[in-house]
């Protein structure tokens, strides 16, 4: 598969996106194509360090980079302040300075740790993310947006600190969980849904979507491209989320707040998004925002890719209304939610009551 640069054409942090098979151990020779200094810290979890660990290091050792290492537990949970404070107390013990780097190696919750760290170490130093599960590549490493979670909700405690570069080897899916996979593609469609029905249809056209070996390369390829193409055509037009930025959070408002309710112990976090959207969905249909029919196909293509689309009987629909509340992008006391209009087209709104909220949930239990 050839290799494809992504320009992301931001005014005073521009960077690429670059999409290569086999490419992990070129990571050295593209940081030293952009200038960045020796000392670099890799931030990335046991799991995936012990697959791709040496060779980040490798590549890195080959162009004279002098990396150390953090390594951090895998999870949702572990998205904390106390996991940023160990990237800091390793940050110091490497001596990182101003010039130095910070490179993310693993999943979002990784990414967006070592992102934060990043932005707040020495009041500011370089990051390059290396995703290594398909939220990450089509998501979470894109974009500049990094942070932790707080008890009472999802990133309430981040900062905006975009890469240097992102570093994308579709071949490192060959090891990701099928869970994770699955869980990633909800990002994928909500892609096609808010901007991109091409996509969308292109989706819809595949055989198979639920695993990593049942996706034809090349399609895989095509997926992960025009998802990152969307998420840095959205980022380059509203890098600090004033406007239009928000419509990458369909699906989010609820999903993050039923996360949250089940501790970030039950569902990833596209499952999350997964039932968001449906939820998303279901109050549009009920405003007459668009047909139930496209409801219907968003539907079907989440369930073809493994995806929950009902929620479980015993989840609190009340306590799950509530935490909707905390949502970050919560104005002037009122929920903004993302609703389809078409697919391809969604539109923001606070006209969404919690009793329409709570009607949906309501449905999605029955």
């Amino acid at each position: 598969m050839s290799a494809v640069s992504i320009p992301v054409c931001l005014p005073d942090t521009p960077y690429d996106i670059a999409i290569a098979s086999s490419s992990l151990t070129q990571l050295g020779c593209a940081m030293v194509e952009r200038g960045l200094s020796q000392k670099v810290l890799v931030v990335s979890n046991p799991v995936i360090f012990k697959h791709y660990g040496r060779a980040v290091l490798d590549g890195l050792g080959k162009a004279d980079f002098m990396p150390s290492t953090c390594i951090l537990p895998a999870g949702e949970r572990y998205k904390t302040l106390r996991s940023v404070q160990k990237i800091y107390d390793a940050a110091l013990a490497a001596g990182l300075e101003r010039s130095s780097t910070i490179v993310a190696l693993g999943g979002g919750v990784i990414g967006d740790m070592a992102g934060f760290a990043a932005a707040t170490w020495l009041r500011g130093i370089q990051v390059v993310q290396v995703p290594t599960t398909l939220l990450a590549m089509v998501d979470a490493a894109i974009g500049g947006k990094t942070g932790v979670n707080h008890p009472q909700g999802k990133n309430l405690i981040g900062a905006f600190k975009q890469p240097r570069l992102v570093w994308i080897d579709p071949d490192v899916l060959a090891t990701l969980p099928p869970r994770e996979f699955r869980a990633a593609m909800a990002e994928v469609i909500k892609y096609g849904v808010i901007r991109m029905p091409e996509l969308f249809e292109y989706l819809e056209n595949l055989s198979q979507l639920a695993s990593f070996r049942s996706f034809d390369a090349a399609a895989l390829f095509h997926a992960i491209e025009q998802s990152a193409r969307c998420k840095a055509d959205v980022v380059v037009q509203d890098e600090k989320e004033g406007g239009l930025r928000a419509v990458l959070n369909y699906g989010h408002t609820v999903g993050h707040a039923i996360e949250s309710a089940t501790h970030y112990r039950r569902y990833r976090h596209g499952e999350g998004v997964a039932l968001g959207m449906e939820a998303a969905a279901r109050i549009a249909s009920n405003l007459g925002w668009w047909e139930r029919g496209n409801g219907d196909r968003q539907r079907d293509l989440m369930e073809r890719c493994g995806l929950p689309v009902r929620l479980p009987a015993e989840i609190d629909r009340d306590r799950v209304v509530a935490l909707t509340h905390s949502d970050k992008k919560v104005k002037s006391g009122k929920v903004r939610f993302v609703l389809p209009r078409a697919i391809g087209r969604v539109e923001i709104t606070d006209a969404v009551g919690d009793g329409d909220v709570l009607q949906v949930l309501e449905a999605m239990q029955a």
